[in-house]
């Protein structure tokens, strides 16, 4: 038997790993429910050849499998992960933990919103992930749940920091005890994340983009958004990101762009108002049946067509 196979029988399913014992790769899966989305291949890069030079200094978090009698799934460290398994290497350290899903998907969540690169997409959404494990909901309630309990809350006591909702809504009362909690665990307050950080998710798909890469700061993001063209805001992205435009350059160029559109729908909807008037008054006035009034109205629709004939 190989050594590799010996490894595999060996390290099956034993949930008494002790920390930083080495298990083979092969017997570890990664989650269905993965609150990381985006690798920077670059830094990926970097990683592999530092694992290659110096191994994984930080073992993975994993925790027997819970859906197949041997092997383990992954629950923190897929960088690590991916880095070890691009290195070639056939054992990675690793701590085992019994967890069950939600204090996987929980500890996952909280361990990727403790990276020093983690971006702005990533967060809101790792932090919805926590909010729906704690309210027992599924992620995509959680957002219109923030909208509604913002909406609700009447007043907040400067001294205590503690929301008060409008009489009558024991339920969400509840609701919003066990988000505070969960925010003041943040450290961050959950009205100014409804507010400010949440929409981000409804930006355009090529900012969120953006966004995911580290590319921009949200805020730039956010400014470039409200641009109204979007062959203009595509390239306003492109510019800003080449070019490292400053937020307040970013809300200038937005702003000429707007007004430069705002002419340009005036002039349309201006024209439109004109040829519908005078297609009215001539119907009212029957010019076709005046031939010298018929031949000017036909000389000057004739130079029109020639006008917006040419490129």
């Amino acid at each position: 038997m190989s050594k590799s196979r010996r490894s595999l029988v060996e390290f099956t399913f034993r949930a008494d790993t002790e920390p930083g014992a080495l298990i083979p790769l092969e017997l570890i899966e990664l989650p269905e429910q993965q609150p990381r989305r985006y690798f920077d291949p670059e830094k990926l890069e970097q990683l592999t050849q530092s694992v290659k030079e110096h191994g994984i200094l930080e073992p993975l978090l994993v925790r027997p499998h819970p859906r197949t009698s041997s092997g383990y799934e992954l629950v923190a460290g897929e960088r690590r992960y991916r880095a070890a398994k691009a290195a070639g290497f056939g054992e990675v350290p690793v701590v085992v933990r019994h967890f069950n899903d939600k204090e996987a998907l929980q500890v996952a969540v909280i361990e990727n919103l403790q990276r020093e690169d983690l971006n702005p997409i990533e967060e809101v959404e790792g932090i919805l992930h926590i909010l729906a494990i704690e309210l027992n909901v599924e992620v995509q309630e959680v957002s219109p749940l923030l909208y509604r309990l913002r909406h609700s809350v009447s007043s907040v006591e400067s001294d205590s920091k503690k929301s008060t909702l409008s009489s009558g809504h024991n339920v969400m009362t509840k609701e919003l005890s066990q988000v505070e909690k969960v925010f003041q665990g943040l450290g961050i307050s959950w009205q100014s994340f409804a507010t400010n950080r949440l929409p981000l998710l409804n930006l355009p798909e090529e900012l969120l983009q953006a966004l995911r890469e580290g590319k921009i700061a949200y805020t730039k993001a956010q400014a470039i958004s409200r641009m109204k063209e979007e062959k203009g805001r595509k390239a306003l992205l492109k510019e800003a990101i080449s070019k490292k435009l400053s937020l307040q350059e970013i809300r200038k160029r937005v702003k000429e762009c707007n007004s430069s559109s705002s002419e340009v729908e005036n002039r349309q909807q201006g024209w439109k108002k004109r040829l519908d008037r005078a297609f009215r008054q001539a119907q009212k006035v029957k010019a076709w049946e005046n031939p010298k009034k018929w031949k000017e109205i036909e000389k000057a629709l004739t130079h029109l067509e020639s006008l917006l004939e040419k490129e």
